[in-house]
């Protein structure tokens, strides 16, 4: 993939997020990316989450030290997957469901916290059927703050 931030790959251009919730089900409280700034249909994409004080999660995680709960991260990479998926296969596959099926090694870094950008790193592994696994990688200003290896099962809603 293209080391650019914002310079497409393969012709596609960046994705906002009203272009995200076209492809993905997921809405306010719980949509986790704002934006797809590189994608490479059947590789990988880089997903961004702006973390903003406003999260509904921060009320209680935690009101004197906010932190974005570790399981929202890994969240927000399945997300970011789950617009690779489409990108992949095509308009015909918008708006599927993706459901977990594993995580593995996952580890978290260091915190994440209101202002960050996190921008999530996603890269397809392989693929068999509607059976997907990615790698996927948080960094907050180029430093890894969490990573895990997903698969994930895409069904029609």
């Amino acid at each position: 993939m293209n080391d650019a931030v914002n310079e497409p790959v393969g012709g596609y251009p960046d994705i906002d997020v009203m272009r995200v919730m076209d492809l993905i089900p997921h809405r306010y409280p719980f949509l986790l990316v704002d934006k797809v700034v590189q994608i490479e249909p059947n590789v990988g994409c880089i997903g961004i989450k702006n973390v903003t004080i406003n999260e509904p999660f921060f009320a209680g995680h935690f009101p004197q030290r906010p932190v974005m709960p570790g399981v929202l991260i890994i969240e927000s990479m399945a997300q970011t997957a789950g617009c690779l998926v489409v990108a992949t296969l095509g308009p015909e596959s918008e708006g599927k469901l993706v459901y977990f099926m594993t995580v593995d090694n996952a580890r978290f870094r260091r915190p994440v916290v209101p202002g960050d950008r996190l921008e999530v790193h996603v890269k397809k592994l392989r693929n068999r059927g509607n059976v997907w696994k990615f790698e996927g990688q948080a960094k907050v200003d180029g430093v890894l703050v969490a990573e895990a290896t997903y698969s994930a099962m895409i069904l029609d809603n």
